[in-house]
């Protein structure tokens, strides 16, 4: 850890100086106040704000983390959020809240539920929302700054596919299909389900051209054909990709049950890209991964070094 060693007096100044910024703002009692770890060019980073985030990596990850790990940890986000905002990278209150409320989604619960479930383990919310600032803003500084490095290009992509076995000559396709739709009424019957799905079945043996399809389904009552949609291998989840590679052109998949009936998928072209793969975008995803940590581990780095950083 960078510390910048000082007189006896400049170290009293600096300590007494957030003493006392604590108090007006807080209107804490000293003795909480003075309950300094480090100052960070000129802002604290407190023992409660050490405790607390120690918590939270716990909750998160199961493990205990050393307590200057920790402190290393919310130095970096403290230089991280300073850097940003020399670039205007400053997110407001609601973009924080908005992001805190996403994360409770992903985990299929409300913001004020994750707020409870963080007070239970005897988190604030604010400690969370302290992290997820500082991811974000240095997100999207790193990436903005430093854009056209991070960039990988094909000749980079083939190269590494090559050194790893040829990866490039796994075949990908570009999909030009029309989703239809056999509509069922909400709450209908089991039995109204499966008459659709007879009918789905009926079609697709009479169905063998996307013209075909739209003349037949442009003017069913309680069906639907969409417009074309246009898809790489790479932007397909596996199972749509094996289905539609043994799909003959013009002709329709499987039919399927969702919300809104019963539904399938004309396929109007299956032709040969060379636009991506999934492996490729795979190794593409990778470079891209590799060249982000290199880049921001060195410029943490670098704002690290030329921050005033005073631990006691």
């Amino acid at each position: 850890m960078t510390t910048i060693k000082s007189g006896h007096r400049l170290r009293s100044l600096i300590i007494g100086c957030a003493v006392a910024s604590a108090v007006l703002a807080g209107g804490r009692s000293p003795l909480h106040a003075q309950s300094i770890a480090c100052m960070v060019t000129g802002e604290p980073i407190t023992n409660l704000d050490v405790e607390q985030r120690t918590k939270l990596n716990f909750l998160t990850t199961r493990k205990q983390m050393p307590r200057q790990e920790v402190i290393d940890q919310l130095i970096d986000e403290k230089v991280k959020i300073r850097e940003a905002k020399k670039y205007g990278v400053d997110p407001t209150a609601s973009d924080i809240e908005q992001s805190y409320a996403q994360m409770g989604s992903r985990m299929r619960i409300s913001a004020e539920q994750l707020t409870k479930s963080l007070e239970s383990q005897g988190i604030r919310p604010e400690t969370l929302k302290a992290r997820l600032k500082a991811d974000m803003v240095w997100t999207s500084l790193v990436r903005g700054r430093y854009k056209e490095s991070l960039q990988v290009g094909e000749k980079e992509v083939n190269a590494a596919a090559q050194e790893g076995g040829g990866a490039t000559k796994v075949e990908a396709f570009e999909y030009k299909m029309q989703p239809i739709v056999l509509l069922v009424p909400r709450g209908a019957p089991p039995s109204a389900i499966e008459a659709r799905k007879k009918e789905a079945d009926v079609l697709r043996e009479r169905v063998q051209s996307c013209e075909a399809a739209n003349s037949y389904f442009k003017s069913m009552q309680n069906g639907t054909i969409r417009d074309t949609v246009t898809r790489t291998s790479a932007e397909l989840a596996p199972p749509l990709r094996e289905l539609l590679d043994k799909t003959p052109i013009g002709h329709l998949t499987p039919p399927e049950i969702t919300k809104q009936g019963v539904e399938m998928v004309a396929l109007c072209s299956r032709t040969p890209t060379t636009v991506d793969s999934p492996k490729k975008r795979e190794i593409r995803e990778k470079m891209y991964t590799e060249k982000y940590e290199a880049k921001q581990k060195a410029y943490l780095a670098e704002i690290r070094k030329a921050a005033m950083i005073e631990c006691r």
